[in-house]
């Protein structure tokens, strides 16, 4: 089997027949990385021997009889905020680089590893994973595989150039304002940001608690929904986790859709986007044959609040390295950190008091429809460096506005499956299907429906 361009399952499914070895696969991934990364600059640590160790246990048991887990042998990495035993967790800041190694994996990150995927690294990321565009002062900017002269998106801008790249078939990044959608599509691949404290985020080095999601980057639905099967259940050490029961979305990928109200996002989700992202989301809208919208009221008015809460929270947790050792950040970063730290509690409390309104406006829209499509960003991806970008004849900032259409989703915690559209002659854009909070399932059968019509696709990109 073509090891490159293979999908998490058939990986697994080739290491538990015998037909390749988890040694092999893993070896594939190591040198492939050190064959390629040098050109896109994803990675920050490979943690070539514990891969490797872990890769031959993976291996004996096998050789044993024994099932070692849904994901057997398949290489992942994820992004440099997730804990992981015997590294730096850097949170892509040069003030952590120091700090003493993590004693133990991240919970996401040691259940992966008890369904049997092999770690090989941690990825780049934009500072405390504030931004879009994953251009680290510190540790180099992350190259869009699809043009290296461009960005992959931010703040998981590693995390979805590593899977863009065939690098590995899925990593795992974080989300606060749109961090995993916003490089899933501008990298063309399968970004997935389920509900608000569904998934643990104990041993993530968070940014800003009330809005942090972890989620996954993958090249297929079979597997965004196998690593969320995974991912899912309780943890005594995230108080915020959900104590749901675990809802298996594997088996009900293919289940009839025909039932489900699906509509388009209109107002606010079509005024900033240029024609090829609209288009984009027409092309679903027309598989799916859908014509109806909807309107999320105040999504604008919801994207400023998210703005307030985040730079507020943030800022916040970096109070006492602002003050000592201002000079160790990207610039960039404590700027915003700064103004942050200056907004009056009266602005971050009316906007929490917003926010309850908001998630109750939404909860309306979702007695109507099942489904709602938007575009994920506003435009394709931007060169590196790029300062603007001219939105329906308007130049705006690009670090904050590409993050126009994600913020009012994750400012209540709505699940969001962002889905890669290919045109042979464009850079790639996606689309977001957004469900109910608890709603990943209904998320994923969509997808699945897009996926066996050839409307979204993943190719790896070389």
């Amino acid at each position: 089997m073509n090891l490159d361009l293979a999908d998490a399952l058939s990986i697994a499914a080739a290491v538990c027949s015998g037909q390749v070895s988890a040694i092999a696969v893993t070896q594939a991934a190591l040198t492939k990385i050190a064959t390629i990364d040098h050109k896109i600059n994803s990675f920050t640590t490979v943690t070539t021997e514990t891969a490797l160790a872990d890769a031959a246990k993976i291996d004996q048991e096998i050789a044993q009889g024994n099932h070692p887990g849904l994901l057997a042998g398949v290489p992942f990495a994820v992004k440099n905020l997730f804990d992981i035993a015997g590294v730096t967790t850097l949170a892509g800041a040069k003030i952590n680089a120091k700090n003493l190694p993590a004693t133990q994996d991240a919970t996401a990150v040691a259940k992966l590893k008890q369904a049997g995927a092999v770690l090989v690294g941690a990825l780049n990321m934009d500072e405390y994973a504030y931004g879009f565009v994953t251009e680290n002062f510190h540790y180099g900017a992350t190259h869009n595989p699809h043009d290296l002269q461009r960005i992959a998106g931010g703040s998981s801008g590693g995390s979805a150039a590593a899977v863009a790249a065939g690098l590995v078939p899925f990593s795992l990044g974080s989300d606060t304002n749109g961090s995993i959608r916003v490089p899933a599509a501008l990298c063309g691949v399968f970004g997935f940001k389920p509900t608000y404290g569904r998934l643990s985020r104990a041993g993530v080095a968070l940014f800003s608690s009330s809005f942090d999601h972890i989620g996954s980057f993958a090249r297929s639905v079979r597997d965004t929904a196998a690593i969320f099967d995974v991912l899912q259940g309780e943890d005594e050490r995230d108080p915020i986790c959900s104590q749901r029961p675990p809802e298996l979305c594997l088996p009900q990928l293919h289940q009839d859709i025909s039932h489900l109200g699906i509509a388009i996002a209109d107002d606010y989700f079509i005024q900033g986007a240029t024609p090829e992202a609209l288009a984009a989301v027409h092309k679903v809208a027309e598989a799916l044959g859908v014509t109806k919208s909807v309107t999320i009221p105040e999504a604008k008015r919801a994207r400023a609040a998210a703005f307030v809460i985040s730079a507020s929270e943030g800022a916040n947790l970096h109070l006492d390295k602002l003050r000592s050792r201002p000079q160790d950040f990207d610039p960039a970063t404590r700027d915003r950190f700064l103004a942050g730290a200056l907004i009056p509690s009266s602005w971050y409390i009316q906007a929490q008091r917003f926010r309850r309104w908001y998630r109750d406006q939404v909860r309306t829209v979702f007695q109507n429809v099942d489904i709602i499509l938007a575009p994920t960003t506003p435009i394709s991806a931007p060169f590196i460096g790029q300062q603007t970008m001219n939105l329906n004849g308007e130049e705006i900032l690009v670090r904050p506005h590409l993050g126009l259409f994600t913020q009012p989703l994750s400012f209540i915690g709505l699940p969001v499956l962002s889905v890669p559209i290919h045109h042979p002659d464009a850079l790639p854009l996606g689309v977001q299907i957004i469900a109910a909070p608890y709603h990943e399932a209904l998320i994923l059968q969509v997808a699945a429906f897009l996926e066996s019509q050839g409307v979204i696709s993943c190719p790896v990109k070389d």
